[in-house]
C-alpha cells in the first residue's frame, strides 16, 4: 500500500472527517488545526478566531485505490469553496476554505482543478479557497475525531452534518 495525506480545511471539520471517512480507499482521517501563529491552540482559541488557524482534516488516503485528483474533486462537493471565511451559519477565518498541500503535486493539482472550475462556471461566484504549503498543523482534542460518528444525536450532527453527508452519500453513490 502508498500512501499520501493532504490537509482540508471547509469549514466545521467535523463535517469533513465524517464525509472522507466513507470514502473508499482513504484510510485515515484526523481532524486539527492548521495555518495559523501560536503554538498548540485549543478548540476554544481556534473557534475565537484569534489564532489564524483554520479547522481541518489530514486525509491520508492509499494511492492504490484513490487518488489525489478524486479526493480534491469530493473536497469541492462537500463545501462551498466560494464563500469567504464561512460555510453556512459558521462564520470566521477558522472556517475558510483552504488546500494545506505536502509537496508541488498537490499544489498542481489543487491549482489545476480550481482553474478548471472556474473556466467551467461551475461554481456561480469565483473560488476563495487558499492553497498553501501546510504549516503550523497541530491535531485537535480527541473528543474531536470521528465526532459525527461518536455524537449522532448531537443537535449540530442531526441537523447541519446529517443533511450534508446525505448528499455527500448520493455523490459517492453516482
Amino acid at each position: 500500500m502508498s500512501e499520501e495525506t493532504i490537509t482540508l480545511g471547509g469549514g466545521c471539520f467535523w463535517c469533513l472527517d465524517a464525509a472522507y471517512r466513507q470514502v473508499p480507499g482513504v484510510v485515515a482521517v484526523e481532524s486539527g488545526y492548521s495555518g495559523g501563529y501560536s503554538e498548540n491552540p485549543s478548540y476554544e482559541a481556534v473557534c475565537s478566531g484569534s489564532t489564524g488557524h483554520a479547522e481541518v482534516v489530514q486525509v491520508t488516503f492509499d494511492t492504490e485505490k484513490i487518488d489525489l485528483r478524486v479526493i480534491l474533486q469530493l473536497f469541492w462537493k462537500i463545501h462551498d469553496p466560494t464563500t469567504l471565511n464561512r460555510q453556512g451559519a459558521d462564520v470566521g477565518t477558522q472556517y475558510r476554505s483552504v488546500i494545506f498541500f505536502h509537496g508541488e503535486a498537490q499544489e498542481a493539482e489543487a491549482r489545476k482543478q480550481i482553474a478548471a472550475l472556474q473556466a467551467e462556471g461551475v461554481f456561480a461566484n469565483p473560488i476563495v479557497t487558499e492553497v498553501k504549503p501546510l504549516e503550523n498543523y497541530f491535531t485537535a482534542e480527541a473528543y474531536h475525531q470521528d465526532y459525527y460518528n461518536q455524537n449522532p444525536g448531537q443537535g449540530y450532527c442531526s441537523f447541519v452534518i446529517a443533511p450534508k453527508l446525505a448528499k455527500f452519500e448520493k455523490v459517492l453513490a453516482g
